[in-house]
């Protein structure tokens, strides 16, 4: 998320309490998570096992619950309760706004897009040329719609991410500030969830195809041509390269990549990294053929205990 101006370091820490290392002009231009940060974001972290991961980040501001040595062109903030004070700013800089239509007056919708009874869209929406969107879908303040896309009925696009902090009260939840992504020539079928960025873009590239009932998490990228059928269910911070396809009720963990021109088959549980230009199957998840051999021997194995009581 990038902020509608350059902040300094003082001004973040005053809008959080916080104290601060650095520079008190020290230049902040957005925030984000740590795997899309850039030069100017503040990232959070709250767990020694990630410090140095943040400190060795693109980003220059570290929102941190210890004072630590700072890295040269780096600042800290130091908060009791990082996870808190990455909500307060999400909040400043990206509140609710209700909406009191189905369409919001400052959407954009181009020529000849349609857009069937009961659909909602919301704040900042953007949505291309020649599109048709079917009854009953809701599209979330700041989304991107490209040209020629298609969106079937009971879709949600912008949903908040499933991300949650446990405290000793219950489940804290991160607060979504991002956005997603449709480009070009992209069709999703009905009943589809994709949600939004938590600070990024949940991005489906062009030309990619979604079949029904499809859930899409936080600040997932799919990449171009891509076809993923029914039921797949995807987690945040996936990339998945281009022409990858995903055949019925695949799930996949989070933070992984799956390479271009993968194909995975039905109800794989996809628990890492993929090489693309491969056939893949099973739980945990092998190359097809190989997951089929071993298949193929386990149903010997009847044969091979009976043969063995009969020696």
């Amino acid at each position: 998320m990038k902020f509608p101006k350059t902040y300094n370091l003082g001004e973040i820490a005053q809008l959080i309490n916080a104290e601060y290392v650095g520079p008190e002009d020290f230049p902040i231009t957005g925030m984000n998570e740590i795997h899309v940060v850039e030069k100017g974001d503040i990232v959070f972290v709250d767990h020694p096992k990630y410090y140095n991961k943040a400190m060795e980040s693109n980003a220059t501001t570290v929102l941190i619950n210890k004072k630590v040595d700072c890295p040269k062109g780096k600042s800290l903030l130091i908060s009791d309760d990082p996870f808190r004070d990455f909500n307060k700013l999400t909040q400043y800089f990206k509140p609710f706004n209700q909406s009191n239509k189905n369409i919001a007056d400052n959407a954009v919708i181009g020529a000849g897009t349609i857009v069937q009874p009961n659909v909602f869209i919301g704040n900042n929406v953007v949505i291309g040329k020649n599109c048709l969107i079917q009854a009953n879908v809701a599209i979330y303040d700041d989304c991107v719609v490209g040209d020629n896309v298609t969106i079937h009925a009971g879709t949600v696009l912008g949903a908040d991410a499933f991300y949650y902090k446990k405290r000793p009260e219950g489940f804290d939840k991160l607060l979504s500030g991002g956005r997603v992504v449709i480009e070009n020539n992209v069709d999703i079928g009905a009943g589809c969830t994709i949600d939004r960025g938590v600070t990024g873009d949940t991005t489906i590239k062009s030309g990619t195809k979604l079949d029904n009932q499809i859930q899409v998490g936080h600040d997932t990228v799919i990449g171009q041509k891509c076809l993923i059928a029914s039921q797949c269910g995807i987690a945040g911070c996936v990339v998945i390269e281009d022409e990858v396809t995903l055949w019925g009720q695949v799930g996949v963990t989070s933070g992984i990549t799956i390479g271009t021109k993968a194909v995975v088959l039905a109800q794989t549980g996809i628990s890492k990294s993929l090489e693309g230009h491969k056939t893949y199957f099973g739980s945990p998840v092998e190359e097809a053929r190989e997951k089929l051999k071993q298949l193929a021997h386990v149903k010997q194995i009847p044969g091979i205990i009976q043969k063995l009581k009969n020696i």
